[in-house]
């Protein structure tokens, strides 16, 4: 597994001092906090084979944001993501479509459609008009179908494609009577194409490496804006892909520059951290109301709304150090965060920027009611899961999953009993071998949370006995959230486990043992910039790794059979 042999191998150059330890199958690196210098030069590694990804539900709605306007309606549903390796942007890249997602795919691009080319808004978006609507133009036909085949298939369209388009504007109005009705069919016969829907990628011969390849031009353009936009290509990116640009280094480095700059680049950041931090869990969230009744739908919704706020305020708008998002107190506050927070909140309607005082023992986004309500259980809060989420979030550690016949018994049945905490109850775990492994490692970081209940409001007790909030993490004790914050904040795995997940969800794949020098390079430059995620990004997008192609991997022919006569009754 790359994240075992990565990290075995990139800490004995970080670190003096390197200790691998292995329990359960889980494996981690206790690193130096001082990095090596920062290669001279990025590495020359061999490319991958290019991908094709799925559009996720946020890259979606954005592109028919950014290509029609935010209110154009979305009729159809979205099926709940696949995750592999923690991250849906590695998902996209894997398993198929569900006939549900083929119908709502098809619903969506109906609404769409019909909203774009209807009477209402058709002088909004129709770039030309018809001599008649009862008779077919064929040449306005043609502008509309060029305009948005380039924009929702993020390359021009080939002739074969422009003629079919086309020619469905023309049956339709030819059968509906109208020519809006028409486009409205062309339309969507283009919002349910594979080449909209997937992000297929093209190459071609590479002129400065004879017998290799590169990205072309477009696909270049739709893997530099995905990543820095989590949207399509906009009107300016595509004009420096048709006019060759992406391919010189003052080009690419012109449009990098301009995206990072945008306001854009704030929606990559919130779409990146909530996949990372798995927020699409909160479809799938319930909170007991008797025990939990300020927990409502609007704390459900303004608790992810306030991590993504605090995460891009710190990190794109201050340019933060990210690794002061465990520590700082700074954050935002709405009405109905501020019941379970205990906070006064002036502002009726919106939000506002607050910062809690060190009594309300708060450490960073890991104490926002988020994190701490998405890994609780409906009726009372979990160490385990907050401890498992912390390793595999924040240290890329993998914890496996519990055994088929564990049994909870003896962890439940005692959750109110007068004196009972969640540290006694799990003792029985750390004392059975089979729950030992595991627990030994979740558990010490997640019982120091226990401060906070099932949907992360403040408690000083539980069931009326203390709580114990020591905790330790690869030989570092510490005690309680702000203890815990500060012990992440200066745990090298914390930017590591960064770099890998920001280049996995920005290349769709998990990464590959060959590339841990590039890793490495990518590490020592986040370190040198301070850890300011928007310079992480940069290095990225204006490396020659990021885009590196290479052919696809040819399938095994299928084995030889020696030809026989035994049993030839011909």
């Amino acid at each position: 597994m790359f994240m075992k042999s990565i990290k075995t191998s990139l800490t004995r150059k970080l670190a003096a001092g390197f200790c691998m330890v292995i329990a359960g199958g889980i494996g981690w690196a206790q690193l130096s906090t001082a990095p090596a210098a920062a290669p001279a030069a990025e590495p020359n590694l061999p490319g991958t084979p290019p991908t094709m990804r799925r559009l996720t539900e946020l890259q979606y709605r954005a592109i028919i944001a950014d290509v029609f306007a935010p209110d154009v309606p979305i009729a159809g549903r979205f099926e709940r993501a696949r995750r592999e390796e923690g991250l849906v942007a590695i998902g996209t890249a894997q398993g198929g479509m569900s006939p549900f997602s083929l119908e709502q795919y098809d619903a969506s691009a109906r609404s769409i459609a019909a909203a774009v080319t209807g009477e209402k808004r058709r002088a909004q978006f129709v770039p030309c008009q018809p001599k008649s609507d009862a008779a077919f133009d064929k040449g306005c036909a043609t502008r509309f179908v060029e305009l948005y085949g380039l924009k929702l298939f993020r390359r021009p369209l080939s002739a074969a494609e422009r003629t079919r388009y086309v020619q469905i504007a023309r049956s339709a109005q030819q059968r509906l009577g109208g020519f809006h009705q028409g486009l409205e069919y062309a339309l969507a016969g283009m919002l349910v194409s594979p080449e909209f829907l997937l992000r297929i990628e093209n190459t071609e011969h590479d002129p400065r490496a004879p017998g290799g390849l590169r990205l072309d031009a477009w696909s270049k353009a739709a893997r530099l804006s995905f990543f820095l936009t989590n949207s399509t290509p906009d009107a300016e990116l595509l004009r420096a892909a048709s006019a060759g640009e992406l391919h010189t280094d003052a080009g690419l480095a012109r449009q990098v520059d301009r995206l990072i700059a945008s306001p854009q680049l704030e929606a990559a950041v919130r779409a990146f951290f909530w996949d990372m931090l798995h927020f699409d869990g909160f479809g799938d969230l319930f909170k007991d109301p008797a025990i939990y009744p300020a927990y409502t739908t609007d704390v459900a919704r303004d608790a992810q709304e306030q991590t993504l706020r605090t995460i891009v305020t710190h990190l794109i708008t201050d340019r933060g150090d990210y690794r002061d998002l465990f520590t700082t107190n700074k954050t935002w506050l709405s009405r109905p965060l501020g019941i379970v927070y205990r906070m006064p909140v002036a502002t009726r309607n919106g939000w506002e920027q607050g910062e809690f005082p060190a009594s309300a023992q708060r450490s960073g986004i890991l104490t926002d009611i988020s994190l701490l309500a998405l890994y609780s259980h409906p009726g009372r809060s979990s160490p385990t899961l907050r401890g498992k989420a912390l390793r595999e979030t924040f240290l890329c550690e993998k914890v496996p999953d519990p055994p088929a016949n564990v049994s909870f018994s003896i962890v439940q049945d005692a959750v109110n009993r007068p004196g009972s905490t969640a540290r006694l109850r799990l003792a029985e775990h750390n004392e059975n071998p089979v729950c030992a492994g595991c627990h030994k490692l979740t558990d010490p970081l997640g019982l120091t949370l226990e401060n906070f209940d099932g949907t992360g409001g403040f408690r000083a007790r539980e069931n009326g006995a203390e709580l114990d909030l020591s905790g330790k993490l690869q030989g570092t004790d510490f005690t309680g959230p702000q203890g815990l914050g500060k012990t992440l904040r200066d745990n090298p795995g914390v930017p590591l486990c960064l770099v890998q997940k920001l280049y996995s969800s920005a290349s769709g794949r998990p990464l590959a043992t060959k590339e841990e020098p590039y890793v490495e390079y990518l590490l020592n430059g986040f370190a040198a910039s301070g850890y300011r995620l928007p310079d992480l990004m940069r290095a990225i997008a204006l490396s020659k790794t990021f885009y590196a192609v290479s052919e696809p991997p040819k399938p095994a022919s299928p084995p030889r059979v020696a030809a026989s006569n035994k049993g030839d009754r011909s």
